[in-house]
This record gives C-alpha cells, structure tokens and sequence, in this order.
C-alpha cells in the first residue's frame, strides 16, 4: 500500500516542481523555493522529514532532509547498520548545481521503483538542501564571471562575508556551528560536497576530490582509493559521463601533472576525515552550460548511489575497521608532504594551451585551443608523506577559561569530564618558539604557520570545573587536530590563543639596571651565559636594552606564562 501511495502522489509532484528539476533549464531555485519543495515532499511521503536543525547568520533556519523507509527522522535514533550518506549543497551558493541535482535525486528516491526502494532498505539519506542560506539570499547575475550559467544564482559569502568552506574547524558562522552539530549526530559513512570548479579548459564535466588516502589513511583510505573511488570513474564513463580527478595542476596548464587537492580541516571533506567519513567533493566544470553539469551531478549521486546499494556492507565495515584503528593510534601525523618522487599517471582529455596577443590591452594571454584537443598520460602526484608525527597523550587538560574552545568540542561530540576538586597534575605543555602570520586577513583571522614549539615537563595547578579529555574515543582525530598547535587548522593557528604571545609584564630600564648587577654578581652561569651571548648574538652588541632585555629573560622576574601554549598533555600518572 505504501508503494502505491508513494507512486501516486509523485505523479502530482513531478508536475508541481519540474520547472527546478528538470534539466535543460538555465535556473536553479531561490532559497525559499527549493525549502517549499523540500515541505512539499515531507508533506506527501512518510518515508521523508524536513525539518529546521539549527540557525544561520542571517537568522533564517538551515534545514535537513532525511529520507529513511524506517520513518525514523531522528539521527539519534538511526538504525546503525544502514549506510548513512549525507549530501551538502550550496555552500557556495553561486556553485548551485548540486541544489538542482539533489531536489532530482530527492524525487528519484521517493518514485516508489523496485531500484529505490531496494536502496532505501540499506541507506539513510541526509540532505542540506542549501547550506549557505545568507549567500543563496544575496542572489544576482555576475559575481561568477568565468560561470556558464544558471541566470541568477548566490554569492560565494555569507553574511559575515565568511567563506563557509574554510569555517568548519574555526567556526566564526552559526551555519558551521549548526553544521558541526548536526553531523555529530547524523555520523555519516559517506559525506558529498558539490561545487562547481575554476581553473584550466578541458572536455570533462565533472571532476571529483576524493578525501586524500594518506590523511584518511589506514584501511579505510586504502579501500577507498582501491576500490570505491576507481569504481565511481569506471561507472561514470560507463555512464557516457567520463570523470577525471580534480583539475589541482603541477603547474599552469594539466599537461604539467595533476596533484591530489590535500583538503586540510577548514573544509568540508576534510573536516570529514577526522571522523572516518568518506567524503567527495563534485567539482562540474564552469564552461559547461548549467543545464549539462546538472545533470552530470545527478548522474554521480546515482552511480554513488548503486555503489553504495551494491556495497554497503562494506563501506560500513571498513568504516568500522577505521574506528576501531583510530582508538588503538599512538601517534598522530600533524604535517604532511607531497612525495613528488611516487607518482601515477591518468590519461587526460585536454584542449592544447598556447598563447596570443590580447586585445585588450595588448600583452600575451593564455588560451584552450578546442581545435586542438590531445589525449595522453599525465603524471598524477597522489602520495603525502608524514612530515612530523607526534605521540597522542592520554589527556588533553583544557583550562575552563577558554570557553570557545570547549563549545566547538562539545559540538563535535567529544566527551569530556570535568575535575571535581582543585587538583596538581604532572604534565608535559609547549612553549610557542616562532610561527609564521600572514600579513593580511584570511576568513577573518590572521593565520598562523610553521609553528615551532618547545616541550615542558611541569606540576600544573588545576582547578575544579576544568575539563580532562580523554583521546580513548572515536572524535581522536579531530581532538589532536585542533589541540595540537603545529597541525594546520589547529585552534591555534586560528588564534584561539593569541592573548598569550602577548607578554604583560616590563620593566624600567634604570630600575632594573640595578637589579640586572646584582643577578650577574650572584648567578655565575647566568654571568658566563650572557658573556657567550654579547660574543655571539649581534643583537645584544651596541644594543644597551636589548642587554637588559636578554637578562630580564633569563632571571625569575620574566613572566613563566609568556608563549605557553595553555592546553596541557597528560599521562595516567597523577601528582596530589
């Protein structure tokens, strides 16, 4: 009966919204059109629930679509054993051909036939319909000058003018404090990601970022990289859609080699992978006219789609086999490398690159020549190298001032425990030697790189309402990541911490020329430490206060606290 009902109210629907469905249009909806077809489907399927998971910047709702035949819409309440694949559209609203596919994809599932509703009985869908809703708001026609299409679309940024795919570790939007939240609870086995790309001219529409298999890596990133993935391009060009790797180029043009995009934390595959979820990231190509890269992203969701339904035992397996790997890791990479001495090769389709006199202005300019079209073998850069690992504590002591820290855990799902007394601990912490900033904001910040630290063994004074972090649990990756202060999009590199490279403490000169006398009287190692540094360090030479400056550093009046990085490590072994 269920079927029957299903079947019939789509014929309604299918009347109803084909004008945002089906392809060979040049428009994608507003935001408010693609939620009322979202209701509209909630409305009339039981198996489907629409509902608001949380808030955006611009004070309108961000929403979730889960198609579950358990008609049970609740993640808490997921059937564990069923394939969780979550799709997330619009994060740049200007790139909106997964808002189209999804809504046909959407139809797709709920159309009652053997093919979905076989599907159904092994996998859960969860769909953002439009994830940035502030920039699909901020709608017009020209902001994507190297797009071909749709008519009107969205802007790349928010309301904060955030790029909201570098936010999912700092967390400056409510979309991505939102979205932390909502995955912590929906725990997907498979996370998509759709875009649409920039960059060189060639034949393909589609182009796909696969999570980098290194950084996911143990089994599951080799499974993904020998199975899933090249099963996903062979079915694509099957399909009469052929599929190459992301455009991500050696050089200028494709014919210098193609690099694995290593998508760090601040993105959504990336933020992924710290919980061992297989992410994809569909990039179709801009020159392609809307109409074409919309239905070449429907045709990946249905070709993931019967990958899934043919494999779902084991994508869940090797997911598990993951999880179960995270818990047992001694050591977690914080740096990776790009190994140019491994490399594969794809055969490409390309236009051959060449150069002319522009006419506007005069100059060379580069240009795809579509009469010049090649084939053959590039050179594919797809293995990192650890470049710097470091040993996982048992603990991370996170001092409860910092406040901002702890809710971006707690999002994410980390469990925490919190000390019940006043308590000393003994504990290894860092001492922030150098870093590299960037001279000029990036999302907002002014981030740091190349961190350098030093260890500390100390007894650390704690104080009941801090919290202890145990790594024995599955969020392990993300823990290290953001705690970690060298890792690339660590809590620290997004200056959670900066108050403390600020020294609060000086001196006056001619009170502690006095003081600076009398330490080099009594502290002989001290004496002979800055007679060695007068001989060796030019900065300390015809330089009177930076003399007295290098004494103050090294005398018990410098502040302990200056550049120490305020979370602290810890073994089992407790100190009363």
């Amino acid at each position: 009966m269920l079927l029957l009902n299903i079947c019939y109210v789509f014929l309604m629907i299918t009347n109803v919204t084909a004008q945002f469905v089906l392809p060979g249009g040049n428009n994608t909806p507003t935001w408010k059109e693609c939620v009322d077809f979202y209701q509209e489907l909630d409305h009339l399927s039981s198996i489907a629930g629409f509902a608001e998971v949380g808030t955006t910047d611009i004070g309108k709702p961000l929403h979730l679509f889960v198609i579950n035949s358990d008609r049970v819409f609740y993640p808490e309440l997921f059937d564990r054993n069923k394939t969780i694949l979550m799709i997330n559209n619009a994060i740049h609203p200007g790139e909106p051909d997964g808002v189209n596919a999804s809504m046909m994809f959407a139809q797709q599932l709920l159309d009652g036939s053997p093919t979905s509703l076989e599907f159904l009985k092994h996998v859960i869908v969860c769909i953002i319909p439009i994830y940035n809703v502030d920039g699909a708001l901020n709608r017009g026609s020209y902001s994507r000058a190297n797009q071909n299409g749709p008519a009107e679309y969205g802007f790349r940024g928010n309301s904060k003018n955030l790029d909201l795919n570098r936010d999912f570790i700092k967390c400056d939007s409510k979309n991505a404090a939102t979205f932390n939240q909502v995955f912590s609870r929906i725990k997907p086995h498979v996370l998509v990601d759709t875009h649409v790309s920039n960059g060189a001219d060639y034949p393909y529409t589609m182009t796909l970022i696969t999570t980098q298999s290194d950084k996911l890596g143990g089994s599951l990133g080799h499974f993904v990289k020998s199975k899933f993935e090249p099963a996903l391009f062979a079915e694509m060009e099957k399909a009469g859609d052929k599929m190459c790797p992301y455009v991500n180029t050696m050089g200028r043009t494709p014919e210098t080699g193609l690099v694995d995009f290593f998508e760090s934390p601040r993105f959504a595959t990336g933020y992924a992978a710290l919980f061992n979820t297989i992410g994809f990231t569909t990039e179709t190509h801009m020159l392609k006219p809307f109409d074409k890269r919309v239905q070449s992203t429907f045709l990946f969701l249905k070709v993931l789609m019967n990958y899934i339904q043919a494999n779902h035992d084991e994508i869940n397996a090797a997911v598990q086999k993951a999880q179960e790997e995270t818990l047992k890791m001694d050591h977690y990479p914080i740096r990776f490398e790009l190994d140019t001495t491994k490399r594969e090769s794809f055969e490409f389709n390309g236009y051959e690159a060449k150069e002319k006199v522009s006419s506007v202005g005069g100059g060379e300019r580069l240009y795809y020549d579509h009469q010049s079209p090649w084939t053959r073998k590039v050179n594919w850069y797809r293995k990192f190298k650890v470049g710097h690992e470091v040993m996982i504590p048992d603990y991370y002591i996170i001092p409860q001032a910092w406040t901002e820290v702890i809710e971006r855990l707690q999002w994410n799902g980390v469990d925490m425990e919190r000390l019940k007394g006043d308590t000393v601990f003994e504990v290894f912490g860092y001492r922030i030697i150098d870093s590299s900033t960037g001279h000029g904001p990036y999302e907002g910040h002014y981030l740091h790189s190349e961190v350098e630290t030093e260890e500390l063994k100390m007894k650390r004074q704690f104080y009941k309402g801090d919290f202890l972090v145990s790594t024995r649990q599955v969020a392990l990756k993300y823990i290290c990541h953001v705690l970690e202060p060298q890792c690339d999009d660590s809590f620290f590199a997004w200056n959670f911490f900066d108050s403390m490279l600020q020294q609060k403490e000086w001196f006056s000169d001619y009170v502690f020329e006095d003081i600076a006398e009398e330490l080099l009287k009594t502290d002989q190692k001290l004496k002979r430490d800055f007679e060695q540094a007068m001989k060796t360090d030019e900065s300390l030479q015809d330089n009177h206060w930076n003399q007295l400056y290098w004494i103050y550093r090294h005398s018990p009046y410098y502040e302990k606290t200056f550049s120490l990085y305020p979370i602290f490590r810890m073994s089992n072994h407790r100190i009363d």
